[in-house]
């Protein structure tokens, strides 16, 4: 097995303390002879979910070798709150510990720079990798198996039992709401995310009616993963955003029949298919839908994009956004969503809850009526949030899961980390606050001149009035606290790593395998080396005049197991191909330049950085 670079393991430190251990703190020490693998998340982010997912096989199969630490390192204020996080930890079926980083210690003692960020620690305690991004827990599993035969052999693996200890489980209704419509009969169709139902209930919003569903995890003409979004459909079925599973569902409330009617089951990557057959194209963390002229819209929060379902053709295809995560408005094709969670119909808009940019924005069709174009009414960029009204254009929200249309034209926000049910009236440009003291409010639902929210966090839904005047709030407004790197003047040296997994290559069969993109905020910040190309290396070059900003970094990689001929082989007549894997991850990257800062910034997409 070919030698590593043998770096020792800082220790673990959170001030928010242990989850999922029985109220034991771990050390380092208390782990040596498994093998350590720190996921570093946070549970705004939907690529921390997805690697939640992606970890799950790896954690059964090597449950007597592996112990997978998540280590939670929050971006917004609300998620620095303890009990937001064991909130989280049950929410997404987090059965390992999990280390409350609240002020990012952990995070800064192992030079962390993206959400998520998996660390491997061998037996020993020392760092033999780091993966940056999705797709990487094949590589992963590979060199879990190279460690288990190297300290079996050295006598340094430890088997059995690992640390987690699974929390008391807590009767409720409901768990975790996600989303919710009024059926119309008058009672109340409910996505109850974490317990993978839905739950219909009677007209006062507590009594429960009937499940759907198996409770259990699956894609089964009675089973659900994490679902979320919820439309009615022409003639009275349901449409439901099977979020984890990948897919569009459809429920019949008469029947209790449930299909699949777009996804695979599988999740979208880089290069697969954008349009197509709808049970043939996969789909990415579909977390809202509404029905809006004569289509489906999904919002495909896993890819920053917003997609349409067509029921008269069966297809579903990108309607707007380009997969980079930002804000950027105009026409449909070049806007960036960031994480797109709800959506609402209203005439000739549609409007979207945009939660990592904690903004509102709207679809509209273009001028000429042939496409559509994109834009924002309240947020300024993935970095800034808060709690402020008055003023489209300075207003804060924080992390906002749901839109509502109201009938005098403005919209609701569930600003969901901010606790609170807010307004903008398009009308006079203004962002007031209608309702407090909610908790994580994901959705809302308009009954006559009442508003009925699901309260995510308290399980259940709360019955407001629309207030005829707005709530009165202190304004406080956030940015998000990571610190900047400090680098010189002129030219930087940018050096994304990967290393191919040991039995792995890029695969270069059909062109290049690895893809750049770069830009930044603010766009003046770089005066060349901005945009797209196939180099993991670049050099940029830093505009005079400006001292601070966030270089944008997109990077992917595709590596297939190194089987042989890049056209597959053949053996007894049958042709056999290599398995390939796509790796990727955005960066947000703040920089502040100054005489004597560094030269070059690496960026960790698989392996160790040796610069």
């Amino acid at each position: 097995m070919a030698s590593r670079a043998r770096v020792r393991a800082p220790e673990l430190i959170g001030k928010g303390g242990w989850l999922n251990t029985g109220n034991k703190d771990l050390t380092l020490s208390d782990l040596r002879g498994r093998i350590v693998v720190l996921d570093f998340w946070t549970f705004c982010c939907v690529n921390c979910l997805h690697v939640l997912d992606e970890l799950r096989e790896l954690e059964e199969r090597h449950r007597d070798t592996v112990v997978i630490i998540g280590v939670h390192s929050p971006k917004f204020v609300h998620e620095a709150e303890h009990q937001a996080v064991v909130d989280a930890v049950e929410r997404y079926g987090v059965e390992h510990p999990v280390l409350d980083d609240p002020e990012l210690g952990t995070w800064k003692q192992y030079a962390v720079r993206a959400w998520p960020t998996l660390v491997v620690i061998d037996p020993e305690g020392y760092v033999v990798a780091q993966h940056a991004g999705e797709g990487h827990a094949h590589a992963i599993e590979k060199l879990v198996e190279e460690l288990e035969a190297e300290h079996a052999a050295k006598g340094t693996l430890r088997r059995g039992d690992g640390p987690y200890v699974p929390p008391e489980p807590v009767a409720t209704d409901l768990r975790f709401p996600g989303k919710a419509l009024r059926l119309p009969g008058g009672t109340f169709l409910v996505s109850d995310t974490t317990r993978h139902q839905l739950v219909e209930l009677a007209a006062d919003g507590e009594q429960v009616l009937r499940r759907i569903g198996s409770g259990e995890r699956g894609l089964t003409p009675d089973s659900f993963n994490e679902p979320q979004g919820l439309a009615l459909l022409p003639g009275g079925k349901v449409a439901v955003a099977d979020t984890v599973n990948h897919a569009i569902r459809v429920f019949d409330p008469e029947t209790g029949a449930l299909e699949t009617v777009a996804g695979t089951g599988k999740q979208w990557w880089q290069g697969s298919p954008t349009s197509g057959p709808a049970r043939e194209v996969d789909l990415s963390s579909p977390w809202d839908i509404a029905w809006w002229r004569d289509q489906l819209w999904i919002a495909m929060a896993g890819v920053h994009q917003l997609w349409t379902y067509d029921p008269a053709t069966g297809t579903v295809g990108v309607a707007a956004g380009t997969t980079n995560e930002g804000l950027v408005d105009g026409p449909a094709a070049e806007a960036w969503f960031a994480q797109p969670s709800g959506l609402a119909a209203a005439g000739d808009r549609l409007w979207v809850a945009d939660s990592e940019t904690s903004a509102v924005r709207w679809v509209e069709p273009d001028e000429g009526g042939d496409g559509y174009a994109v834009r924002t009414a309240v947020g300024t960029g993935l970095f800034d949030f808060g709690h402020r009204d008055g003023a489209a254009s300075q207003a804060l929200l924080q992390h906002p899961l749901g839109v509502t249309a109201l009938p005098d034209g403005s919209v609701a926000i569930s600003d969901t980390y901010n606790h609170a049910l807010r307004r903008f009236d398009p009308a006079n440009g203004e962002v007031t606050t209608l309702a407090t003291d909610l908790r994580e409010p994901s959705a809302a639902v308009l009954v006559d001149d009442d508003i009925v929210v699901v309260e995510s966090a308290r399980h259940r839904l709360t019955r407001l009035r629309l207030p005829e005047e707005a709530v009165r709030v202190e304004s406080v407004a956030h940015r998000t606290q990571r610190a900047a790197t400090e680098v010189g003047p002129g030219t930087l040296r940018l050096d994304v790593v990967f290393q191919a997994p040991a039995g792995q290559k890029l695969d270069t069969r059909y062109g290049p395998s690895t893809r750049l993109l770069v830009s930044a905020t603010p766009p003046e910040l770089l005066a060349d080396g901005a945009g797209a190309g196939s180099d993991l290396a670049r050099d940029l070059v830093l505009a005079d005049g400006v001292t601070e900003g966030v270089l944008h970094v997109s990077a992917m990689a595709a590596s297939c197991d190194d089987a042989g001929p890049d056209s597959g082989s053949a053996a007894g007549g049958i042709e056999y191909y290599p398995a390939c894997h796509v790796h990727q991850q955005d960066w947000g990257v703040p920089v502040q330049i100054v005489d004597g800062g560094v030269a070059r910034l690496g960026l960790v997409l698989a392996g160790l950085d040796a610069g």
